[in-house]
This record gives structure tokens, sequence and C-alpha cells, in this order.
């Protein structure tokens, strides 16, 4: 009878020791888990802590440096030039060179994609009363866009600013005067000057305009030989003028554009940086003959 009792009681105590000491275990066990979540939580990826990334990577890697993009320009507007020796019409070809052949003699190293010229010579031979003589030259430089250089606009800009520079310092120059031209592309000079050579008295006349990415130089000079007059610089002057906004106009027509009137576009970046003169560039406006 005791040790039925004893038995009962074993089994009665059996269960609920085992619940008893499973229940102690579990929460023997739930300090050591909120300590390991308390690390985990501390050690994490909170903002603002020691030791956490800025934002999860795919794949749990390290963040990787971001790439810089590779500097870029704006793409040069025009892409051609016109055939040079047909910039201008015949009628004003017939007005400042009347005697020439209107074909023109076009630049023997014309790389017709990036650069051209062409001339005009004019002599009107009047026998005992002198004669007069006229010279004509176009040419025209088009600048592609670089990241190491600039923009097409830039370098055109640079190049403008030379050429204006070398035309008014040309050797043996007199009463040299230069004037601003308004309507004639983005932006153009004048320069014009007297010269004495053995011929004769020559009156020189360059306009160098910038349309975009294309720099045109048109030089005219004129005189009046073996006795002849010398030719009206104001007459002269105009005539070049003209003949520099239809050219403009020309570049512009080549690439299925209308003609600018003045700085319609952006200016060019200031302190553009000096990049050497291509090869086979304009003249510097020195009167020249044939």
């Amino acid at each position: 009878m005791q040790r039925a009792a004893q038995r009962y009681d074993r089994a009665q105590r059996g269960p609920r020791a085992t619940r008893l000491s499973r229940a102690l275990v579990c929460a023997a066990a739930v300090p050591a888990v909120l300590i390991t979540a308390a690390c985990s939580s501390d050690s994490g990826d909170a903002p603002g802590k020691a030791g956490a990334s800025a934002e999860p990577t795919a794949g749990g890697g390290s963040a990787q440096p971001s790439v810089k993009p590779s500097p870029t320009v704006q793409a040069s507007v025009f892409r051609k030039l016109p055939e040079p020796c047909k910039v201008l019409p015949k009628k004003t070809l017939g007005d400042l060179v009347p005697e020439a052949d209107t074909a023109g003699k076009k630049g023997s190293g014309d790389d017709t994609a990036n650069r051209s010229s062409c001339s005009w010579t004019s002599l009107d031979n009047n026998g005992v009363k002198g004669s007069q003589f006229r010279w004509l030259n176009v040419s025209l430089l088009r600048f592609d866009s670089d990241t190491s250089r600039g923009s097409g606009n830039d370098q055109a800009h640079a190049y403008y600013t030379r050429q204006v520079q070398d035309a008014k310092a040309a050797s043996g120059a007199k009463n040299t005067k230069t004037e601003a031209l308004g309507g004639t592309g983005d932006e153009a000079t004048a320069v014009r000057y007297d010269l004495k050579k053995k011929e004769g008295a020559f009156k020189q006349q360059t306009v160098v305009a910038r349309v975009e990415n294309v720099v045109v130089t048109l030089d005219y000079n004129g005189a009046g030989l073996a006795g002849d007059k010398t030719p009206d610089a104001d007459d002269l002057t105009a005539d070049a003028k003209k003949a520099a906004k239809e050219v403009v106009t020309a570049v512009a027509s080549a690439n299925g554009r209308a003609a600018q009137g003045s700085s319609p576009s952006p200016s060019p970046s200031k302190g553009t940086s000096k990049s050497p003169s291509p090869k086979g560039s304009a003249s510097s406006g020195a009167p020249k003959k044939g």
C-alpha cells in the first residue's frame, strides 16, 4: 500500500517535474537569446552607429565606390562645309572681281569636311590709263567638339579671335581701322588698312566671322595699277561685308539651317584655352597678288 502510494506520488510528480525542469531550462535560455539579440542590434546597420554601412548592398557585399561619368562637351552644330568656290553668287563676284573667272581657284590642301578655300583674281586692264586689280579669297575652317580641347564653338571662338588679331597686326599696315559687325553669324569683325607695295597703293579688307563652330575669313584687296586711281576704301569695305554675310548664309544652308543673326547662340565659355592652330589655316589678311 505504501509502495503503491509512492508510485502514485512519483507518477503524479513525474510530468510536473519534467515540465518544470523544461521551463527552467527555457527560462535560463531566454536571457542568452536577449543578450544575443541585443549584441546583434548594436553591431548592425543602424544609422549613425560606428561600423554601420550607409546602405545595404546586393548580396551582402561591401559598397563599391561610384564611377565618375566621362566628361562631355556640347556637340558641334555644323557637320560639313559648303563648296568654297560656290559660297558667293555670280552677281556678287561680278561686283567684287568683275574680270575674274567665276569658277575660282580652289585651295590645293583642302579637306572639304574641315577646311577649304577659294580665290578669285581680277585685272581690268585699261591700257595706257592703267588697270584696276582686285583679289578675293574666302577661307573656311570647321571645328569638331572634343573632350580634351572643348566644344567646337569654343575652339572656333579662340581661332576667330586670333584671326582678328593677325589681321590687325599685318606687316606694313597703315591707317588700320577695326569694326565689330552685327548680323553676320554669331560674331564678326572687319579690319581694313592701307598697304604700299611696288605695284601700287593697296586697300586691304579682312572680315572674320564665326557662325557656331565654323570660322569664315574673307580677304579682299584692290589697287589702281600703272597710274590708275586707287579704289575707294569705303566701297571695298562695304562689298567685303556683304560678301562675308553671304558666305555665312552658305555655311548654314549647307547644313540645312537658316542663317543666324548676331549672337543668337550661347556665348563660348570664358577662359577658353588657346588651342594650336589647325594646319592650313586662313591667311593673316596680308594682300596677295594672284
